[in-house]
């Protein structure tokens, strides 16, 4: 019987001066892994932005979890989205989209 593939979910919060779109949040994320670890290493982590709301600046990201380290240091390093300036930082990680969501809504509650 074939494992099971474990993900992990990252909430990610977005800063910029300028409106940031999905693609392009994606590609700034996804390029900074290339640049960090290569190809291969770009390979192993099954990067795939899952949402992105614009309003709240609030983004959520999965991959698998053995990349982790490499996805986070690859998201804290990104300085630009597009053509404008920008600063990504890691907010949460978890295991499941439903428990990323209740702790975030949580946190927003606690605020």
């Amino acid at each position: 019987m074939p494992r099971r593939l474990r993900r992990r979910y990252i909430a990610v919060k977005v800063e910029s001066n300028g409106e940031v779109k999905k693609e392009d949040l994606f590609y700034a994320i996804w390029n900074n892994i290339l640049k960090l670890f290569g190809e291969y290493g770009a390979s192993q982590t099954d990067l795939r932005l899952i949402e992105y709301n614009p309003e709240d600046n609030l983004a959520v990201i999965r991959c698998s979890h053995k990349s982790l380290p490499m996805v986070k240091a690859s998201i804290t390093c990104v300085t630009r989205i597009g053509r404008e300036s920008a600063a990504l930082h890691v907010q949460l990680v978890s295991g499941t989209l439903k428990s990323l969501k209740r702790k975030l809504s949580e946190r927003i509650k606690k605020e």
